[in-house]
């Protein structure tokens, strides 16, 4: 496993010889950027901006390169999507994109990697919550500054992003229960305070503005996430946890009029990332 900074050394590198002078920019985000990255437990967040749709053979030498480089990451290893400029000022959404990988869907991609690239394109909801970190807190690891490339994600956007992340956090947490309980505090975090948080940083919120029977969900929550523990959830109190979050944030959600997101576990969009999984995998 190498460092961070020699690993974003060589993604920037190789991506230059790929892409060339379609290559806009390659910009981190992320826990990487919020000051709490943890090396078992946060993956490497990049977002790659080009100035024209990407070919077919650029996208198979480009995800040869990001597999090998995935191998030496970090266990969570990188995730990146590919995006054209056009869709970023003034912003698209939800988000089209070129590709995506991350080290979860590393089986799919060896299974047939043609076919994976073949299918890995389409619409991607949570691309508009990674921009809106980019403009708060990210960095540009190659390219034009952020600000020149990045436009105002409406705030609209960003609410249904980060509520369609959580959507399903009463089925899914007792499996998933350090990922649903951080997250859940950061989208209330943000309806309710405006502020856009690290999954430490909600934990953190949470523990100081949430009702005390949940701080000991919570705080095993951050053990995990920063420590590495593998402490023993109460499913049951998760369940509550998420029942009552969900029922804060869909409250806060009727002040910005937003319209309802639909499920994650049920997304009928058959461009959009789970869509595209179900169909490669079926």
């Amino acid at each position: 496993m190498i460092k961070i900074e020699k690993l974003l050394e060589a993604f920037v590198a190789r991506s230059r010889a790929i892409l060339g002078d379609d290559l806009v920019g390659i910009y981190l985000h992320g826990s990487s950027v919020m000051g709490c990255f943890n090396q078992l437990k946060s993956d490497v967040d990049l977002i790659v901006v080009v100035g024209k749709p990407v070919s077919f053979d650029a996208k198979r030498e480009f995800m040869k390169m990001t597999v090998e480089l995935n191998a030496s990451a970090p266990p969570k290893g990188i995730e990146m999507s590919i995006v054209t400029a056009s869709v970023l000022r003034p912003f698209v959404y939800p988000t089209p994109y070129e590709l995506h990988f991350s080290a979860g869907h590393l089986d799919r991609y060896m299974l047939d990697p043609d076919a994976y690239i073949d299918f890995m394109h389409g619409t991607d909801r949570d691309l508009a919550a990674h921009f809106t970190v980019i403009r708060a807190r990210g960095r540009a690891v190659f390219g034009a500054p952020i600000g020149e490339v990045f436009g105002e994600v409406p705030e609209r956007d960003y609410i249904d992003s980060i509520r369609f992340d959580v959507e399903c956090a009463k089925e899914d947490i007792a499996d998933d229960a350090m990922y649903l309980t951080l997250n859940l505090a950061r989208v209330l975090a943000y309806l309710t305070e405006k502020r856009v948080l690290s999954k430490k940083e909600g934990g953190e919120w949470a523990l100081a503005e949430l009702p005390e029977e949940y701080r000991p969900l919570i705080r095993n929550a951050l053990d995990e996430y920063l420590l590495g523990a593998a402490p023993a959830y109460d499913k049951e109190l998760a369940v509550r946890y998420a029942g009552y979050m969900l029922g804060r944030i869909e409250k806060e959600c009727e002040r910005f009029d937003c319209p309802s997101a639909p499920r994650r576990n049920h997304e009928s969009d058959q461009g959009g990332l789970n869509g595209i999984y179900r169909h490669f995998v079926s």
